[in-house]
This record gives structure tokens, C-alpha cells and sequence, in this order.
């Protein structure tokens, strides 16, 4: 049985149902106990009385009761036929997990840490990840202080690059409130198939979650808008990326920064994939078989190009949440993106330091 938790609601998570957010925390929780805690006011919502289907907001603050311990492997519990089921548990930390969060940290103090996460490595516990995400494995980088070191925010498992740890809940406070106050600015690199015309741009789709399959929601979607709709589309909230063209192969393939300025589940890759350039290797948003060979529509390139999400969280400035100094990371790019740059004849030191130092020009 573990103890009370506080825990804080990444930007990343904003808009979810307040079981299904637990549900990625504690995979081993049932949905009745979560309803259950909901009853008898155990779970709480910035310190309310909450519903499993309410949606919670950047920076709320869940209060999470003592949770009995995820069964071991071995264990089984009966499923709805009464047959015994094995309930998965969280895997220990092996060796090679505890130097790859290592190799991950770029930066750290007594504040916070701040990880180049590699792609395919899970933010956080969903179906069937047992322990293995940056969540899970947080306590590799404690370093002997009291608390273990918190999510502010999410990467989806297959982007890569800058992800904030907080080594105290004062300080998760204060860098969620950072994110979700837009205080903080965050750019994206990505190789996308063809080349977007004008090649700065805004862009204002609004998102809405579209239902997957299965009990747990999984293959569910983020579907494009138009900003009219927003208002009347139960569900679904306003979202605003900017993007600029830093390089091209032709029409074929461009090299493109992206700035979130909101931060809605998928965003990035929703968007362009609306206006026709998917993320190359996006295979849940340009199709998984589709090949774009010049002007066609379709986020694998062919040839020697990865397969791999092409999607990579370059840099992030913000104040830091003690002290004030305005500061700046840059995440180097994952192995299988420093292929496809070099194999075209890009260079990471081409690219300006701020792509968006002049304001994009505005696109619907």
C-alpha cells in the first residue's frame, strides 16, 4: 500500500477525464475503484470532491489516496468470465534503463531536471507499459533528495527531445503554471513530406478527440476543426501552431520548425498533417503504408529514410521557477533524425537560433 500522493496535471494532459488520466498513472487500477475513491471523497481535485468523468485542467493539483501496490507478475485475478487473468506489474529498473535516464539528463540543479527524452520511450504509464516510461523510472534520477522527481509535461511516446522533470511539487507547480500562463516557448523540429505553402505560417484548426477502439480508448485520435466550430463541437478546444520552412529537398520533403502555442494532445502532428504535410513517419496521422514521392500526400519517404516518427522537441526557454534566470536547452537530435539530416544535406548549425524571431505570417 503506497501513501498519499499529490500530483499535478501536465499541460500536455489538460482536457482529460479525471479516471482516464489516473487510469495512465495507475494502469492497475479498476475503474470501480477509481469511482469508488470519487464517492467517498478520497480523490480530489485541487482539494474538491471530484467525478471520474470530470476533465482536469493544466496545473490542477490531484489528490490521490494510498493506492494498494500493482499485483506481481505472477498473480492472478479472475476477469469478467471469472477465468484467472494475469495482471501485469511494473518492471524493475534494469541496468541498461538506469544509464539510459542518465544519458538522457542535459541538465539538472536541486529544482528540476531536464531530460533529451529518446523516442520510444513512453511519458507516462498507459496499457500495457507496465513501469517502463520517463514516469516510472523518475526515481532513477532522485540522487538521494526526499521526493522523486515529477512530470510537468508530456512528450507522445514517439517524439523525442526536451522533457522538464520537478524534483519538488512546489516547483511542478510553478513550471505548469509557467506552461499553461504561455510564459514558457517551446520549438519543435520535424521533417514533413512536401514543402508548405507560404512557407511561414499560422496555423488555427481547432482539435476534438476522435473514440478508438476498445475499452481503454486506444487508437483514439486528435480530428482538425475549423476555429468557427470550436465553440459548438462538444469536446473540443482551440489550437494555434506556428510553423517555418528552414530547408527543403525539392518538393519531396522540408525541413520545419514548429512552435506549439497552445498545447493540445497531438497537435503538431493533427496539424500539418491537416493542411497536407504529415510529419514524416506519422503513421497514426499520414498513414502508415501511404509513400510521399514528390507532390502526393503520405508521411513515409521512401527509400533509406526512417520510418520512425520524425518529430523532435528542439529547444525550450523559460524562467527558472526559483531563481528567475531566463534560460535555454537544446536537445540534440535522436540518431534516426541525424541520419535523415545528414542523408539530405542539412545541418543542425544552419538553423537560426530562434526560427520564429520574426513573426509567421497568419494561415487558417
Amino acid at each position: 500500500m503506497g501513501a498519499v500522493q499529490t500530483l499535478t496535471v501536465a499541460e500536455d494532459d489538460a482536457g482529460q477525464r479525471l479516471d482516464r488520466w489516473l487510469r495512465r498513472r495507475f494502469p492497475h487500477l479498476a475503474q470501480g475503484a477509481i469511482e469508488k475513491l470519487c464517492r467517498t471523497g478520497q480523490l480530489r481535485l485541487d482539494g474538491a470532491r471530484a467525478k471520474a468523468s470530470d476533465r482536469v485542467a493544466a496545473g490542477q493539483a490531484v489528490r490521490v489516496p494510498p493506492l494498494p501496490d500493482a499485483p506481481p507478475a505472477d498473480a492472478a485475478r479472475p476477469d469478467r468470465t471469472g477465468a484467472p487473468a494475469r495482471a501485469p506489474a511494473a518492471p524493475a529498473a534494469s541496468d541498461a534503463d538506469a544509464a539510459m535516464m542518465r544519458a538522457a539528463v542535459i541538465w539538472q540543479d536541486q529544482h528540476m531536471i531536464v531530460l533529451n527524452k529518446p523516442p520510444g520511450l513512453p511519458s507516462q504509464g498507459g496499457s500495457g507499459q507496465g513501469g517502463r516510461h520517463v514516469d516510472g523510472l523518475s526515481h532513477l534520477l532522485a540522487d538521494g533528495y526526499k521526493e522523486r522527481p515529477r512530470l510537468v509535461h508530456r512528450l507522445d511516446k514517439d517524439t523525442s527531445g526536451i522533457l522538464l522533470l520537478a524534483r519538488t511539487e512546489r516547483v511542478a507547480r510553478r513550471l505548469a503554471a509557467a506552461f499553461r500562463g504561455r510564459e514558457t516557448r517551446k520549438v519543435y523540429w520535424a521533417a514533413v513530406a512536401g514543402v508548405p505553402d507560404p512557407k511561414a505560417g499560422r496555423i488555427r484548426f481547432g482539435l476534438v478527440r476522435a473514440a478508438g477502439r476498445g475499452a481503454g480508448g486506444e487508437g483514439e485520435k486528435m480530428r482538425c476543426i475549423l476555429p468557427d466550430a470550436v465553440e459548438t463541437t462538444e469536446g473540443a478546444q482551440a489550437a494555434t501552431t506556428d510553423y517555418r520552412v528552414l530547408d527543403a529537398l525539392g518538393r519531396r520533403v522540408a525541413w520545419v520548425a514548429l512552435a506549439p502555442i497552445t498545447g493540445r494532445t497531438h497537435q503538431l502532428r493533427a496539424h500539418m498533417a491537416e493542411i497536407g504535410h504529415p510529419i514524416a513517419g506519422d503513421g497514426k496521422y499520414g498513414g502508415s503504408g501511404q509513400e510521399n514521392l514528390g507532390d502526393g500526400w503520405g508521411a513515409q519517404l521512401g527509400g533509406e529514410i526512417s520510418r520512425k516518427l520524425h518529430l523532435h522537441a528542439r529547444s525550450l526557454t523559460l524562467a527558472h521557477p526559483v531563481t528567475g534566470e531566463v534560460l535555454t536547452f537544446v536537445a540534440p537530435l535522436p540518431p534516426h533524425m541525424a541520419r535523415t539530416w545528414q542523408m539530405l544535406g542539412w545541418r543542425e548549425a544552419d538553423a537560426p537560433a530562434d526560427p520564429f524571431a520574426e513573426a509567421p505570417g497568419r494561415r487558417r
